[in-house]
């Protein structure tokens, strides 16, 4: 089965039930959605704005997903009333076919701290060894603690800072093998074996994309 037709099936640090899969054009709606349930500090921090909506081509450009150059993840709420979605992971490819791009992440308010971002980043990168993607460039304001602390714990190299952005560098394989070390993030560890072919377990339930 291909990586961007699995859906897997977990929970959050405090059980909190969730579904990740892959994001597609069709959910430019649910991309637009997420980002205006975003609290106007985490929106500045992500997008380097605050403004409650952002323009229409760039939202265009975060669905325009063709997982190659551009891969996406998100993340569903599956026990919230209507399936929300709660996250979204991107790494996007400087140039065709190149080993390098971006990396960027982005979670909704009520559920930072609950290992949302770790989970969806190790779909990411699966996927990104898998299609030959193998560095990841991260840019972030500087104050932005919180993905600068997840991608450091996976080896990231910081490269530089200016006017209040900071740059770090990600190895994809090397991120990986930080994540599988990582036995008490249960989430993590349930994507990874549904994405790498081992199995998932009763908590982590692999399923096909349909749809």
């Amino acid at each position: 089965m291909r990586i961007d037709a699995i859906e897997v099936h977990s929970a959050l640090n405090d059980g909190t039930a969730v579904v990740l899969r892959t994001i597609t054009p069709d959910d430019e709606a649910l991309i637009r959605e997420g980002i205006a349930k975003l609290s106007a500090e985490s929106r500045y921090l992500r997008f380097f704005s605050a403004a409650p909506v952002l323009p229409q081509a760039v939202v265009h450009r975060l669905a325009e997903v063709d997982g190659h150059d551009h891969i996406a993840w998100g993340a569903i709420c599956s026990e919230c009333p209507d399936r929300p979605a709660i996250g979204a992971v991107h790494a996007v490819r400087y140039c065709h076919d190149g080993p390098v791009g971006e990396f960027s992440v982005a979670v909704l308010d009520a559920f930072h701290g609950r290992g949302l971002a770790r989970m969806m980043t190790a779909a990411l990168l699966v996927q990104c060894r898998a299609e030959g993607l193998a560095t990841l460039d991260v840019h972030m304001l500087c104050e932005n603690a919180a993905p600068r602390n997840l991608v450091k714990s996976m080896g990231a190299e910081w490269i530089s800072e200016s006017a209040g952005v900071a740059e770090y560098r990600l190895d994809v394989a090397g991120a990986i093998e930080a994540l599988r070390a990582d036995t008490d993030a249960q989430g993590v560890q349930d994507v990874l074996r549904a994405l790498e072919g081992k199995g998932g377990g009763e908590s982590g339930a692999v399923g096909e994309r349909r749809g």
